[in-house]
């Protein structure tokens, strides 16, 4: 697959060099930002070549690429959901850990974006179902910038059955809902939570819904009446941070 962009190629030789078979950069640019890109394939010995923008542009037509494009033989390292469980019980049932769970979310640049969103705010895993969501396409690698390499994205079988899983590993599943009375910022947000966010307009389905533990809605206070879900896994996400930020010691 090709990765391209300053973010993605990069965080990509930072944790997975071995992946990356070829780079190509634009051979006039010779900026600081370039000179570390090239800094880095080499220690990770990635074959380098410098071409002219053309070749490039042939190579990822109409993206922006920014004069970088990887070949990489496999797609981002991946995880399971055994394996990611197996993680959580290596740390006390009272530790923050946090998880974000997409159900219906079909747009590659909505899943790149909530990835980013979830990088920043600790997460560490994002979870779908196989069949109601968007596969990790090269759209949603680079609007990821380089998230989709730090963080875990996991397709299930069973996104209902996955969030028992989580209830069973002492996960509080919160989902949005634009319904419900509860308030986001009249949570308490420690301990294992898991967020569950439904595509924009649809929200979550049926069976979905009946498996959270409770429903929260996002306050709105103008004429539009839901959020973009990359925006609203922005809001429920870093508000979990800032609760977790204000009770932690130091």
């Amino acid at each position: 697959m090709r990765i391209f962009g300053f973010h993605a190629v990069m965080a990509r030789l930072r944790r997975d060099p071995e992946g990356v078979s070829e780079l190509y950069i634009d051979a006039n640019r010779n900026d600081p930002r370039m000179r570390e890109l090239e800094r880095l394939a080499q220690n990770a010995g990635v074959r380098l070549h410098g071409v002219d923008a053309q070749r490039i542009e042939r190579l990822c037509p109409g993206k922006r690429h920014q004069g970088v494009v990887a070949l990489a033989q496999t797609s981002v390292p991946t995880v399971t959901l055994e394996e990611l469980l197996l993680q959580f019980n290596a740390v006390p049932r009272s530790a923050p850990l946090t998880v974000l769970l997409l159900d219906g979310v079909t747009d590659p640049r909505n899943l790149g974006a909530c990835l980013r969103v979830a990088d920043g705010a600790g997460v560490s895993a994002v979870i779908a179902p196989k069949d109601h969501a968007c596969m990790l396409t090269e759209a949603a690698i680079q609007t990821a910038s380089g998230a989709a390499e730090s963080v875990p994205y996991l397709m299930v079988t069973n996104l209902a059955r996955t969030i028992d899983t989580l209830q069973e590993h002492g996960f509080q599943v919160i989902g949005t809902a634009d319904e419900s009375d509860d308030d986001l910022y009249d949570c308490t947000l420690d301990g294992r939570v898991a967020w569950v966010l439904g595509a924009e307009g649809k929200g979550l389905r049926r069976l979905t819904r009946e498996r959270c533990d409770r429903l929260v809605r996002i306050p709105m206070q103008g004429q539009v009446e839901s959020l973009n879900v990359s925006v609203a896994a922005g809001v429920v996400l870093y508000e979990t941070f800032r609760q977790r930020k204000a009770t932690s010691p130091g």
